[in-house]
Formats: structure tokens, C-alpha cells, sequence
């Protein structure tokens, strides 16, 4: 049993390397797939960042007419709180939006004397409400605007930010999309690739197989050889694309850690240097692997 596993090991080495022009063009294609990949996903982690700093500046404000009372307030706030698209609600009072008015105009004195003139506070009180995610202002709003709340609520700026919410919600959607459908697109490509050449492997050893076919060898000593083959394509690509990305983030590291949730990401990459190999070699030996399973049960039948 232990001898027969190593042959199978040694003739999938022998494979290999016998075929050397074709694992190379095998092994660089996985590479490059490999690599898009990982660029694909810190681009992608690089997107959400940004996108999460720009839905954390974005917000709903609900003015309230200025009698409504200050419990009244607090109501609704309550009520905002409740819900679950809502992650978080601050009120404004009419003082705190008075003090903030002055601070933000105190170059403006014409301004300032024009509202100390007045004999009562023009600023309403609100409350601004942050969502979980940017989809979910629409039903906030939709909830403000029932009539339960007509009577104490004046405003509700959500139409002015509604471009911005709709173009980030694009954004969000777009990337997700694209990032999806180019990772497809990349596996079929390694698939097809590793397929062919292991049709092509079959057919240059096929003088060798049906030996071993007449001589009574067992289904998996023939096919195992070549499973070896597909998994080497695998862990060589993922050994190399390590090398190239070593290098890649340290130069890049500088440009694009200000984006990241990372200080550094070239420590980062240091730090997870077994996960990201872990990781390659998986998606490279799942792809290698499965090519060669389909290869191997369309051209080597009983």
C-alpha cells in the first residue's frame, strides 16, 4: 500500500517535469489567477474602507417645529432607536444648534447682530439618524413620515442626500459585482487551462497507461499520477505567487495603507505569511485538483 503511494507520488513528479513546457504555461496562468485574486481581494478590502468612511459620514437630520416640546423629541428618538435598520440616533437641541450657528458664523458680526435682535431662538431641534447601511434610509424615512409624526416633525432632509445614498448603494453593489464575476471568470480560465493539460498529459503517457492496463494495475495507481500532477500545479502556483506578492506589498504597502483599516500592510502580510499560503495553495489545489478530476474521468475510462 505504502509503495504503491509513492510510486503514484513519484510518477506525478515525473509528470511534472516531464512535461515541463506545459506546467510551466499550467503553473503561470494559476499564478496569474492567483495574483488577481489577491489583488482583487485588497482592492476590495481598500473599496469597503473607503465606502465605509464615506457611509459613516452620511446621515439623516429630522427638524422639528419649533414648539414641539423637548419630551417630544426624545419620543421620537426613542422610537428611531427601536428600529433595526437604525444603528445609532443623536439629538440636537435648539441651544446646542444656536451655539453651533454662532461658532460657524462668528466671522459674519452683520449676522450675529441680526439674531441677537430676535427675541426667540429660529433654530429647531433635531435629531440625526444613522443607519446600519446605506439601503436602509428609505425606510427610515418612510417611517418619519407617518402620520403618527406629521404634527411635531418640520422636515426631513433625506431627498437631499437621497443622490448621494443612491450613488454609494451603486458603488457598493458595482464592486461587489464585478469582484464576483471576475473571480468566476478567472477560475473557468484555470480550469479550462489545467484540463487541457492534463488531456494533454494523459495522451503523452498514454503508451505507458495501457502497460500498466495490461499488467492488471489498479484504477487509482493510473489515475493517481495524475491527481499529484494537478495538486503540484496548485502548490507550486501558490509558492510562486508568495514571491511575487513579498516584494508588491512592500512597494506598495506606503501608497495604499492610508486606505486600509491597516496600518501596514506589508507587516500584515509578514505576520499572515502561513494564511495567505494556506489560502493560495487552497484555492490553487481545489482548482488544480477539480480540473483534474474532470480530465481524469472523461479521458481515462475503463
Amino acid at each position: 500500500m505504502f509503495t504503491s503511494f509513492k510510486r503514484i507520488i513519484k510518477w506525478g513528479l515525473t509528470n511534472f517535469w516531464r512535461n515541463g513546457w506545459l506546467s510551466t504555461a499550467t503553473v503561470s496562468i494559476m499564478v496569474l489567477t492567483l495574483l488577481v485574486i489577491t489583488v482583487l481581494l485588497t482592492l476590495n478590502v481598500v473599496a469597503n474602507a473607503v465606502l465605509a468612511n464615506l457611509q459613516s459620514k452620511i446621515d439623516i437630520s429630522v427638524y422639528f417645529k419649533l414648539e414641539t416640546s423637548e419630551e417630544e423629541i426624545l419620543k421620537v428618538k426613542s422610537q428611531l432607536e427601536k428600529l433595526q435598520e437604525v444603528e445609532a440616533v443623536s439629538y440636537v437641541s435648539q441651544n446646542q444648534a444656536l451655539l453651533a450657528f454662532k461658532e460657524k458664523h462668528k466671522d459674519n458680526p452683520v449676522l450675529l447682530q441680526s439674531l441677537e435682535e430676535l427675541e426667540f431662538n429660529p433654530l429647531e431641534g433635531s435629531l440625526n439618524v444613522k443607519a446600519k447601511e446605506s439601503n436602509q434610509y428609505a425606510s427610515i424615512n418612510q417611517f418619519l413620515e407617518s402620520v403618527y409624526y406629521k404634527d411635531v416633525i418640520d422636515k426631513v432632509n433625506y431627498m437631499q442626500n437621497k443622490e448621494v445614498i443612491d450613488k454609494l448603494n451603486k458603488i457598493i453593489l458595482d464592486v461587489k459585482t464585478g469582484g464576483l464575476g471576475l473571480s468566476v471568470l478567472l477560475a473557468l480560465i484555470v480550469f479550462l487551462v489545467t484540463f487541457n493539460a492534463i488531456r494533454l498529459a494523459i495522451y503523452s503517457s498514454r503508451e505507458e497507461i495501457n502497460v500498466m492496463k495490461l499488467v492488471g494495475a489498479g484504477k487509482w495507481f493510473i489515475r493517481g499520477p495524475f491527481f499529484v500532477e494537478g495538486v503540484l500545479y496548485g502548490l507550486v502556483a501558490a509558492i510562486v505567487t508568495l514571491i511575487i506578492l513579498y516584494p508588491l506589498f512592500y512597494f506598495t504597502s506606503p501608497k495604499i495603507s492610508g486606505f486600509l483599516p491597516i496600518n501596514d500592510i506589508f507587516s500584515y502580510f509578514k505576520a499572515n505569511l502561513l494564511s495567505f499560503f494556506l489560502l493560495l495553495a487552497g484555492v490553487g489545489v481545489f482548482l488544480g485538483g477539480f480540473s483534474t478530476m474532470v480530465a481524469v474521468r472523461k479521458y481515462l475510462k475503463e
